[in-house]
């Protein structure tokens, strides 16, 4: 079976390609290599022994959408993760967030709508819940106006989604909402690689320790949490790609009980800021240089899963540490500055 993977060459998106061909499944990258590397490939083609297809595409071209669908009508499902996500950046430019979020997913829907059967995995985001009442948070939370233009670009594109199966009974998509994905591949081949400087804690943390950076800004100690620090959700990257190829699985065997469902994916536990800081040091054997810092515009003050729905329904639980997240993630560093 042929399966689309948008921004593919990506973190989340390169271990779930590897996971895909573990399983069986034919796939065909598009990526614009904008948050990514080409070198992506070969570290896939490494860990499977295959080399997925690639196209080097910006998805905001819209008669290129529409070739790409044209020239493989055989796609049977798509697992869509091409989209800008750092909040900071969201913030500050983000006309960009809502033209590539959003335009890309409209032109995206446009072309499974054609097709007798489509099946679409969207990748989403906890930050839908923006700051959630209740500790852990349920699928069933409500959805907070959003923090962020990066946040409100996962609300409407819920929306988009929700809205097109509405009328399109043969439309199955699963929305998965995960909460922090860290870490890298047990194998060292693929793991985080962020262009310029990284918007998310856990490689700002490891350009730290290896001493690509001067120091970490820890933005806050003064949230009303047990070290005042903001905590989240960390869940292994690898656990993360397994939740999707589960989930296309649901759509493809039919098992789906709606054509629009939505699945939390996290550890179900809630680790701060300066808990992460600790892992490292104990894992790296080293001390980070950090500092505190003022809050940050956009940051809720914890939001961690409630993970029952995914475990039950989908079949699909977390199973590594959150120390062992950071030692990929500290192992992968390494190996990149080698």
């Amino acid at each position: 079976m042929k399966i689309l993977v948008t921004g593919g060459l990506g973190f989340i998106g390169s271990h779930t390609v590897v996971e895909l061909q573990n399983k069986g499944f034919e796939v065909v990258i598009i990526d614009n290599l904008s948050n990514s590397s080409i070198n992506v490939l070969d570290g896939i083609v490494a860990i499977s022994g295959k080399k997925p297809l690639f196209e080097k595409m910006d998805l905001r071209d819209k008669s290129a959408v529409q070739s790409f669908f044209k020239k493989h009508g055989d796609i049977e499902g798509v697992i869509h993760f091409a989209a800008s996500k750092a909040v900071g950046e969201s913030v500050e430019n983000p006309l960009l967030y809502y033209e590539n979020n959003l335009g890309v997913l409209v032109y995206i829907l446009q072309e499974l709508t054609k097709k007798d059967r489509a099946r679409l995995i969207f990748s989403s985001s906890c930050t839908v819940y923006g700051q959630a009442d209740e500790m852990p948070i349920t699928e069933n939370a409500p959805v907070k106006p959003a923090e962020s233009p990066y946040g409100n670009t996962k609300q409407i594109g819920e929306e988009i989604i929700k809205d097109t199966c509405k009328v399109n009974p043969s439309l199955a998509t699963i929305a998965l909402r995960y909460f922090n994905p860290i870490g890298a591949h047990p194998s060292v081949e693929i793991g985080e690689l962020p262009i310029g400087v990284p918007q998310n804690l856990v490689p700002f943390i490891t350009q730290t320790g290896v001493g690509l950076r001067e120091e970490l800004s820890v933005f806050g100690d003064d949230y009303p949490t047990e070290d005042g620090t903001c905590i989240r959700d960390y869940i292994h990257v690898v656990d993360v790609a397994k939740a999707h190829v589960v989930a296309l699985e649901r759509l493809l065997e039919n098992k789906n009980e709606a054509n629009y469902e939505v699945f939390n994916l996290g550890t179900g536990k809630g680790s701060s800021v300066l808990e992460v800081i600790h892992s490292f040091e104990k894992v790296s054997g080293q001390k980070l240089n950090y500092k505190i810092a003022n809050r940050r515009p956009g940051d809720v003050i914890q939001a961690y899963a409630d993970t029952q729905k995914a475990n039950e329904i989908l079949g699909w639980k977390a199973y590594s540490s959150l120390d062992e997240a950071m030692k990929s993630a500290w192992d992968w560093e390494q190996k990149i500055r080698a």
